[in-house]
């Protein structure tokens, strides 16, 4: 039995300097100890998510989803996904078709930003 890892370390290291920087950066610095955007990798998936004190305990911590990335490894491509209200991830149509980029950046900081391009992915 063959056993693959859907990210090697080296994507891991890219995915933690891109994914991670920018989750890092976004928060302003009077913010930090209230509020912080982090990622987890499952599979083939990096979600975003927010984590702050809960509104009515401050003591409790609520972690709400922000953007979802699924590699496609069988066309190299990333996809964007966001979560609406009703709780269910849907597709940024936008973005199809971008191969070779993290997407989040456009998500996270604004749908109308031009996309960035990562050579450094390709």
């Amino acid at each position: 039995m063959i056993i693959t890892m859907a990210f090697s370390e080296i994507e891991l290291k890219k995915i933690d300097k891109l994914v991670g920087g920018l989750c890092r950066e976004r928060i302003p610095v009077h913010l930090k100890d209230q509020l912080s955007l982090e990622y987890r990798v499952k599979g083939h998936e990096v979600v975003v998510y927010e984590r702050r004190p809960y509104w009515s305990d401050p003591n409790e911590i609520t972690e709400t989803p922000v953007a979802k990335m699924k590699f496609l490894r069988t066309t190299n491509e990333w996809r964007l996904y966001w979560m609406r209200r009703d709780l269910k991830w849907h597709g940024y149509d936008m973005l199809k078709g971008h191969r070779n980029r993290i997407v989040m950046d456009c998500k996270i900081y604004s749908l109308a930003s031009p996309l960035p391009d990562f050579p450094e992915l390709k």
